[in-house]
This record gives C-alpha cells, sequence and structure tokens, in this order.
C-alpha cells in the first residue's frame, strides 16, 4: 500500500469517510424512492438493488467493523487493567482511584441533567406541539443498588468475559492484579507477559484505527439512506435543543472542571479527542470506542496505564452525562407534549433519580431508555411519551457516546494529575501520539518479503 494514502492525518481521513457517507446515503434515499429502486428476481429470490447496497454491503461492513472494535475490548480492558493494578507499590492507591472517579463521574452526570433541564425550561421544546404516535413503548424493570452491587462480582469470570460483563471483568482484572502483585517471582513473570501482550493488543487498535475511514464510510452511509427527514424536522426543535446542550457541555462544562481541578488546559484536551470522538459519533457505543479512548488517554493525553486502565473501562460503564442531558430534555418536552405542570420538587427528584440511576443501571443493556423511563415514572409523566422521541434518537445517541467518552477522558486526566501519575510532558506536546497515528505499511510489506 502506498505511503501517499496516509498524507492527510486520522483525523481528516475519519471526517472526510464521515462526510462521505453521510453525502451517498442521503443521495441512495432520494434515489431508492419506490419509483428509483430497481427491483429483479435470481433463483426465485426478489432483490432489489436498494437491499443489495444498504442493508448488504453496508450494513454487513458496518456490523463487521464494529465487531472489530468491540473484539477488542474485553481483552484490552483485562490485560491493561492487570498491568496497571499488578505493578501497584500502593494497593490503597486503587481506593482512592475509585472513590475519586466515581465521585467526579457522579458530579458531572448531575451538572449535565441539571443544565438541560434549565435551558430545556427557558426553550420549552414541547409547547404548542400536538404530537401523536401509534407506536407503544414498554420499559424494563432496571435492576436495583443493590443487585447490581452484588454482581459486580463474578462468579464465572470466563463467562463474565464471554458476555463482555465490563463491572465483573474490572473487579476480576484488579482483584487477579492484586494477587500478583503480592505473590513475588512468579507474579513479576507475568506481569511481563501481561505487558508484552499489551503492547501486542495496542497495535492491534491502531491497525483497526487505520481502517476507521473505511468503517465510518458505511456506517454513515447506512444511517443516512434509513433515518427520515421527516421525523427529523417534525421534532426539530427537541432534536437542536438537545443537540446543543451535548455541545455546551463536552465543550464548556469539561473545560471548565478540567481547568479548576487539575490546571491543564482543556483546548489540548479537545484537540487530542478528535479521532476518539469521531470514532464515538459513527459506533454510537463507548465501550466499542473504549480501545481507541484508552490510547488516546495514553499515547497523546499522558495518562498513566495504572490509571487509565481503571477509569476508562468504569466510564464506559457509568458514565451517563450524555444520556443525562437527554433525559433532562426529555422529561421537561414530555410533560409540555402532555400538558403536564411540574414543580421544583419534582424537577429536583429528576435530577436525582437520573444521578443516582447511571450508576444503579450500569452494564444494561439499552440503559439510556431504561433510566428515562425511570425518570418519567418518579414524576408521574406517561412512559409512553418515550416514543415520540425514539425516532431522532439514533443520531442524538452518536453525539451522546462522544460527549461521554469526552467526560471519561477529562476524569481520567483531572484523577492522573492528583495521583501524580499524568505526563505533562506529553499531554502539553501536540505532537504526542502520532507517530502510532498512522502505520507505516510499506515498511511492514518489505519485512514480511
Amino acid at each position: 500500500m502506498s505511503s501517499s494514502a496516509h498524507k492527510y492525518s486520522l483525523t481528516a481521513r475519519i471526517f472526510i469517510g464521515m462526510a462521505a457517507g453521510i453525502l451517498i446515503g442521503v443521495f441512495l434515499q432520494l434515489l431508492f424512492d419506490d419509483s428509483g429502486d430497481f427491483r429483479f428476481s435470481i433463483f426465485g429470490f426478489e432483490l432489489s438493488t436498494y437491499n443489495i447496497l444498504v442493508e448488504g454491503i453496508f450494513s454487513t461492513l458496518g456490523q463487521i467493523f464494529i465487531a472489530s472494535l468491540k473484539m477488542l475490548v474485553v481483552p484490552l480492558v483485562f490485560v491493561s487493567l492487570i498491568c496497571g493494578t499488578s505493578t501497584l507499590s500502593d494497593p490503597s492507591k486503587l481506593g482512592r482511584l475509585g472513590a475519586k472517579s466515581v465521585g467526579l463521574y457522579v458530579v458531572t452526570t448531575a451538572i449535565a441533567i441539571t443544565l438541560a433541564m434549565s435551558i430545556a425550561l427557558v426553550v420549552s421544546p414541547g409547547e404548542g406541539l400536538n404530537l401523536t404516535t401509534n407506536t407503544t413503548f414498554e420499559a424494563k424493570e432496571a435492576p436495583s443498588l443493590s443487585d447490581v452491587i452484588v454482581n459486580m462480582f463474578p462468579s464465572n469470570p470466563i463467562n463474565s468475559m464471554a458476555q463482555g460483563n465490563m463491572l465483573q471483568i474490572i473487579v476480576f482484572a484488579v482483584l487477579f492484579g492484586i494477587a500478583m502483585a503480592m505473590t513475588g517471582e512468579a507474579g513479576k513473570r507475568l506481569t511481563a507477559i501481561f505487558e508484552d501482550i499489551n503492547t501486542v493488543i495496542m497495535r492491534l487498535v491502531t491497525i483497526i484505527m487505520n481502517l476507521a475511514p473505511y468503517g465510518v464510510f458505511v456506517l454513515m452511509a447506512k444511517l443516512f439512506s434509513t433515518i427520515g427527514g421527516d421525523t427529523i424536522l417534525s421534532l426539530a426543535k427537541y432534536f437542536f435543543l438537545v443537540f446543543g446542550v451535548l455541545i455546551l457541555h463536552g465543550l464548556v462544562t469539561y473545560s471548565v472542571l478540567l481547568k479548576l481541578l487539575s490546571g491543564l488546559n482543556p483546548i489540548i484536551l479537545m484537540k487530542k479527542m478528535r479521532d476518539a470522538a469521531l470514532f464515538a459519533f459513527s459506533t454510537s457505543s463507548s465501550s466499542a470506542t473504549l480501545p481507541v479512548t484508552m490510547e488516546t488517554a495514553k499515547n497523546k493525553l499522558g495518562v498513566s496505564n495504572s490509571v487509565s486502565s481503571f477509569t476508562l473501562p468504569l466510564g464506559a460503564t457509568i458514565n451517563m452525562d450524555g444520556t443525562a442531558i437527554m433525559q433532562g430534555v426529555a422529561t421537561v418536552f414530555i410533560a409540555q407534549v402532555y400538558a403536564v405542570d411540574l414543580s421544583m420538587s419534582d424537577y429536583m427528584m429528576v435530577v436525582l433519580t437520573a444521578t443516582l440511576a447511571s450508576i444503579g443501571t450500569a452494564g444494561v443493556p439499552g440503559v439510556g431508555l431504561i433510566m428515562l423511563a425511570m425518570v418519567l415514572q418518579q414524576v408521574n409523566l406517561p412512559v409512553e411519551g418515550i416514543a415520540l422521541i425514539i425516532g431522532v434518537d439514533r443520531l442524538l445517541d452518536m453525539t451522546r457516546t462522544a460527549v461521554n467518552i469526552t467526560g471519561d477522558c477529562m476524569v481520567s486526566c483531572v484523577v492522573a494529575k492528583s495521583e501524580g501519575a499524568l505526563d505533562e510532558s506529553i499531554y502539553n506536546d501536540p505532537k504526542a501520539g502520532l507517530k502510532e497515528e498512522d502505520i507505516d505499511f510499506e515498511h511492514f510489506e518489505k519485512n514480511a518479503n
């Protein structure tokens, strides 16, 4: 492969892939209208050009890309967390890391939903709307906080890894790493092996990152060839309000907290988060983006592995700032659509419920809608109102994920700085991590020959 393919930075290539995918998706939706879709039959199977391109090629390649990212999550979290904890000379440091990380994640979530509801009450996105929906929404029952705590401890660690249960993996890896640190020479030999495995996994992350522009292209093409523009227009006020608050929280709140709590330059953080944020936007999954987030924190932000291997997987599981913003705006929106007046105590209850639910529903599939259902039930709003906003939630989910992983890295930097585990020379170096960003494929090919 010619090195000319890498004359643009990874950020630029991902952005080009994203823009091209959006344009192709919109074009295909306009082209493959009822009158434009070409249908034909092969061996008795009814096919169409739309199904072949969108449901076939784009969908398949997009799923392969997401699966490739998720493939790395469990081994990366498990190995890097063991590497981090096994080298800790002071086991009590883990307690401090946990308290600081969880505390900061809870605080940012509380700020997020308070900000969202305050702005929503001023803008009033649901006033005057008479939206109806033929669909219904059935809320799944959320587990209690005590159940979540009990379920953090795996009865079968291998099964936890197979199911991708992040909290159980974190607990087992921490205990395993501590045991290695207390075992002496045997533990040191194992630590060296895990360090080598971690190096190989990070190289695999880099390889997949270089394939990201193509993966982002097919994901965007698939999404924008199926999402309806009329749905966005009917909920434009709600959509752009949630989007605006997400951007405000991601750029302003995180910047202020980073500056106040660590003294670090927030502009540097935002610039270095570009690649990870684009990944998060295209995948809509904090877990799938985790390999890229960890690579960014370690190689570009200078966060030590002992901190990033703990704070980032934890953040991918319990940091729900983006979801909290959606819940705040959605609560006000649904209350206004159904003409229900909420008191100040109701809004305070929403803040408290959403903040606690961010931990209480950690690791549960479909966590965003479960949390929203809990919030609505808490203030006696109809859960069926969720069906009104589902149509545009996919696009907003992409932005929420980008905000969440930015918050994860901000918290990691703050915690690392407080623990003396942040290399500020790397953080302040605008070129840090660039050598790992692009792979010299010609070098690999020469060596292979």
